[in-house]
């Protein structure tokens, strides 16, 4: 459960800071609908570029955002149904699109759910503390936006082998920007660098993506449904939600998958990984290209509860997509194959891990010999506008893009097999869970306790965290009311 206990002292301090600075506080209900969000703030809202540093891009904390750089307001949400000619699958592959959030990626809820609780109870002070954002991605650019919109100061950490587009973004937005050594996969050293800091800065509070419950919340009460709004617009009279496909991460995602379980009875998650590094596969290890999804152990947040599947990506293969995807050559490819144009201009929509989250739903439907009725949703986390440097790198690395290579490359995503497709039992699901364990209860000094009721009182576990949101809306709207007086 989160903790909603209240300092009221340091509410009060935090309340007459937002109305010094003219803060207001988005409830998750209106993050889910936007509709609910008041007009005064839509009016604003018009005047406002979508990566401005202004309190108000709070209210853009949603999949609603019309697809534009400034000055937008809200509609139908932002995803893209991929056609045949590119998955090659019976069945519908649909990703929600994160490009439209500020920072162009859909982790600025994460990280917003997260400040907000302790913001509205008063356990966090920003006049004393910094915000420590870990992460391999998007997350700790998220933090750092979300606590420059919130005049909280704050410290992102990431691994060194990131693209640099994310390092350069940082500096413009963190008080402190630490690089840890590594790639992607390298999530212990990222760890690590938390507990050093927990042990020689006081000022640091660490908001810790793989652990911080908010983060699933998040997913479970704003992208599933979204998952849902967006299946209600392209449905067909015998359609149905098969399943999402989602890439382990921080687990945060994942919690989307859980509302469908429970919407859609029938639905499967399944949950997408590096072949490089093969962490719920085969308790594996190992480097990988995929940016976004650290590994080489379990989340905290995840529920291997409701997890059916497991999904190795192998990282070659969106190394080559992101070419096809984006170069004039392979547009041309996929054109000829059948691609409509619409779809041709969204496809700069997906950056490298939402490459790789479509490989997993590819592989997930042709496992599950789904059919034309049947629906798979996936996340478009970001966009190429993270990775025009991974790009330029290739081709120095590889060589002018050109016809035959796009052929070859369309060819293999055609022929993506159901190779590293693990349907997991309920042994499987405790096994993986049990690796929680090392991580966290060993290394991080975990409550034993709390990962036993995770596992075996899971409905109530998860079940009690999700009946928190409207206890913490109740919280928002009172702090809103007390800022605005």
């Amino acid at each position: 459960m989160i903790d909603l206990n209240v300092n009221e002292s340091q509410r009060k301090k935090n309340i007459q800071r937002c109305r010094e600075k003219g803060i207001l506080l988005p409830t998750f209900a209106q993050m889910r609908d936007p509709g609910k969000i008041p007009e005064a703030v839509k009016k604003e809202l018009a005047g406002i570029g979508l990566w401005e540093v202004h309190p108000r891009n709070l209210f853009r904390v949603n999949w609603h955002n019309e697809a534009v750089e400034k000055g937008g307001g809200y509609g139908a949400v932002n995803f893209i149904e991929l056609p045949r000619a590119i998955t090659g699958t019976r069945a519908r592959i649909v990703g929600l699109a994160g490009k439209w959030f500020p920072t162009g990626a859909h982790k600025v809820g994460a990280a917003l759910s997260c400040l907000l609780p302790e913001l509205v109870t008063g356990r966090f002070d920003p006049t004393t503390k910094k915000a420590v954002w870990p992460s391999t991605g998007n997350y700790c650019r998220g933090g750092a936006y979300i606590s420059r919109l919130l005049s909280c100061p704050s410290i992102a950490i990431l691994p060194a082998g990131m693209s640099k587009e994310r390092f350069e973004w940082l500096k413009t937005m963190a008080e402190e920007v630490i690089a840890t050594p590594g790639c992607e996969s390298n999530v212990k050293e990222i760890f690590d660098k938390c507990a050093e800091l927990e042990r020689t800065r006081p000022d640091a509070v660490i908001f810790n993506q793989f652990d911080q419950l908010p983060n699933h919340l998040w997913h479970y009460a704003v992208t599933g449904p979204a998952m849902e709004e967006a299946f209600n617009r392209i449905k067909g009279a015998k359609s149905r939600i098969a399943g999402a496909v989602l890439s382990s991460g921080s687990a945060g995602t994942l919690g989307s998958g859980s509302y469908l379980r429970e919407t859609f009875p029938g639905a499967k998650v399944g949950v997408a990984e590096a072949l490089q590094c093969p962490t719920i596969l085969e308790n594996g290890f190992g480097d990988h290209r995929i940016e976004g999804i650290g590994d080489k152990h379990i989340p905290w947040i995840h529920n291997l509860r409701d997890t059916d599947a497991a999904v190795g990506v192998d990282d070659e293969l969106p190394m080559r997509l992101i070419r096809l995807f984006n170069e004039p050559a392979g547009k041309a490819v996929l054109a000829e194959a059948g691609v409509p144009g619409e779809v041709l201009d969204r496809l700069d929509w997906i950056g490298i891990s939402g490459v790789g989250n479509m490989i997993g739903a590819i592989k997930f439907a042709k496992y599950y010999e789904l059919g034309e009725e049947d629906v798979v949703f996936t996340m478009f986390t970001d966009s190429m506008a993270m990775y025009q440097s991974r790009l330029a790198e290739l081709s120095a690395e590889r060589g002018k893009y050109g016809q035959r290579q796009a052929d070859r490359d369309y060819e293999r995503l055609q022929g993506i097999s159901v190779d590293h497709v693990l349907e997991l039992s309920q042994v499987d699901k405790r096994r993986i869970h049990n690796l929680k364990y090392f991580s966290w209860i060993e290394q991080l000094g975990k409550d034993l306790g709390e990962l036993r009721e995770q596992w075996e009182d899971h409905r109530a576990y998860w079940g009690g965290l999700r009946s928190q949101v409207g206890e913490l809306d109740e919280l928002i709207e009172g702090f809103n009311q007390e800022v605005a007086r």
